[in-house]
């Protein structure tokens, strides 16, 4: 009877071990977050009762992410923009991280919950899903109001990370530690034939860093991006002034274990969901990240906070979309046992 009930109230999530049209619109959106180089690092496998999210590590970036960090956040990001798709269609997503010790690539399962009215917020952040761009084009010279920055930090404490607006005395210390990464990066080959991988550009790839993506070279540079033109310049890539103050901040986790970085990428997707709302643009900076001895910088050692993001905030451009895979790839089947147990479901 369960069972027949589950079936007949979520036809359109899962049926017969695969995602419904509703299902299918929200795992569109899950794709839609931001990753590593986009990388995309994720898969999503139908449960009998809703999705699991899976880790892809055969498109980890190794080099810049030996640990899967940066690729689990990438992955709780996708996490996040499928549970607003979720609330966004009127259900409540049912989470659970890590579900099973035994099988580390299973990142989440989120189970269809019971209906739901849904909120004002919620509308606009699904909404910005389709908008939000990373943005590596120099901002005006605007303030962002104290208001929009205090949304922000509500944000990332809603979802149990803790972001952390750069005070001008320590601008230029992180900007700094970022240029100091950056200028790492650019006489190590492997970081080259990396970055080869992840920006060669060929007719019809769907994933990576295309050249329109690029972003100009940023002379001065006041604003070390990351430099995704190191191999391929693009043709007519042009330098260009970015802000003089540019406005940072930092997130930050306590704790630094899987878990940990998976509420980091939620918490990471809500701001930078909010940001979108409010007509912000960002870009994430987190070459220092990826060195041990300069991430232990920006952590907070008397509380255990660990750095997790730092993300670039202004009023800029528009930026071009990057390419996405179609949800056809990103699907993996059913267990026999999961796909049998819908099927009874959808007889009873």
């Amino acid at each position: 009877m369960r069972k027949g009930w589950w079936a007949a109230m979520n036809a359109g999530w899962i049926r017969n071990g695969r995602p419904g049209p509703l299902m299918a619109a929200c795992l569109e959106a899950a794709a839609a977050a931001p990753s590593v180089h986009n990388s995309q690092p994720w898969r999503f496998r139908p449960h009998p009762t809703g999705i699991e999210v899976l880790a892809d590590r055969r498109r980890q970036v190794d080099l810049v992410d030996p640990a899967g960090r940066e690729l689990t956040i990438s992955v709780g990001a996708a996490v996040f923009n499928l549970r607003v798709a979720m609330l966004a269609h009127g259900r409540i997503p049912v989470m659970r991280l890590l579900p099973e010790p035994d099988d580390p690539d299973l990142l989440a399962r989120i189970a269809v919950g019971p209906p739901i009215e849904t909120d004002e917020t919620v509308r606009l952040l699904a909404r910005a899903v389709a908008h939000r761009r990373t943005n590596r084009r120099p901002f005006a010279d605007l303030a962002v109001p104290g208001e929009v920055l205090d949304e922000l930090v509500a944000a990332a404490r809603t979802e149990h990370g803790w972001l952390a607006v750069v005070d001008p005395m320590m601008r230029s210390s992180v900007l700094a530690l970022i240029g100091t990464a950056e200028d790492r990066r650019r006489v190590d080959p492997a970081y080259w034939a990396e970055l080869e991988r992840w920006t060669r550009d060929r007719p019809g790839r769907l994933d990576g860093v295309p050249p329109q993506a690029f972003g100009p070279w940023p002379v001065p540079r006041t604003v070390p991006v990351r430099d995704f033109g190191l191999v391929w310049p693009a043709p007519r890539r042009r330098v260009a002034a970015f802000e003089e103050d540019p406005v940072l901040a930092v997130l930050y986790t306590v704790g630094d274990s899987p878990r940990d970085w998976l509420r980091a990428g939620q918490a990471l997707q809500r701001v930078l969901l909010t940001a979108t709302v409010r007509g912000l643009a960002t870009t994430l900076l987190t070459q220092p990240l990826e060195f041990p001895e300069l991430r232990d910088l920006l952590g907070c050692q008397q509380d255990g906070r660990r750095a997790q993001a730092i993300i670039r905030i202004g009023y800029g451009p528009l930026s071009p979309p990057v390419p996405r895979r179609p949800l056809a790839e990103l699907l993996e089947p059913a267990p026999a046992q999961a796909v049998d147990a819908v099927g009874v479901a959808g007889a009873s």
